[in-house]
C-alpha cells in the first residue's frame, strides 16, 4: 500500500477515534500540510506510531478544554495532576482506536506510551506533517499534528 493511502487511513482514522472516544459534538476541519517547527502553546499529548506508517500524533489544546473534555467523560473537572493524566490517557484512547481502525485496512500499526507535554514546546525533526483543526460544541478546539517519517 502506498505512503498517501496509508496517510490517509491514519487520517480518517484519527476522526472516527474522536468521534468515538469523545462524547460530544466534533466538527473536524480539512486537514492541511505544515512546515517545521510545531509550537504548543500550552497542553498536549504526543504519542508515537510504529509499523507500517511511522511518525507522531500530537493532540495539542488548552488545559481548559482538556478538563472540559474530562468533566464530560467523568462528571468533575480536572485540574493538575489529574489532568495531565487525562491528557495523557485521552491521547492512548485516540490512538488506540486508530491502531484497530487501520488493522480494518490492513495497516500494521502500534503505538508509544503517551507523553504529556506542559508549557511552551517547539517539535522539529519530521519530514511531512499534517494539522487537522478540530472544534469541540461548548468546549474548545483541539488541533491534531500527525508527522511522518520517512523510511
Amino acid at each position: 500500500m502506498s505512503t498517501s493511502k496509508h496517510i490517509q487511513t491514519v487520517l480518517n482514522g484519527i476522526i472516527q477515534s474522536l468521534k468515538s472516544v469523545i462524547p460530544l459534538e466534533i466538527d473536524v476541519k480539512p486537514p492541511s500540510l505544515m512546515a517545521q517547527p510545531f509550537e504548543q502553546q500550552e497542553m498536549g499529548v504526543l504519542v508515537g506510531m510504529i509499523g507500517d506508517i511511522k511518525g507522531r500524533i500530537v493532540i495539542d489544546s488548552t488545559p481548559k478544554t482538556f478538563s472540559s473534555i474530562g468533566a464530560t467523560m467523568f462528571g468533575m473537572e480536572l485540574e493538575g495532576e489529574m489532568l495531565e493524566s487525562f491528557t495523557g490517557e485521552l491521547g492512548n484512547m485516540i490512538s488506540g482506536n486508530l491502531c484497530t481502525f487501520a488493522a480494518q485496512s490492513d495497516i500494521e500499526l502500534d503505538i508509544t506510551p503517551p507523553t504529556v507535554m506542559v508549557g511552551h514546546t517547539r517539535l522539529f525533526g519530521f519530514q511531512h506533517a499534517f494539522k487537522l483543526p478540530v472544534h469541540i460544541k461548548d468546549t474548545g478546539d483541539l488541533t491534531i499534528i500527525i508527522t511522518i517519517d520517512e523510511e
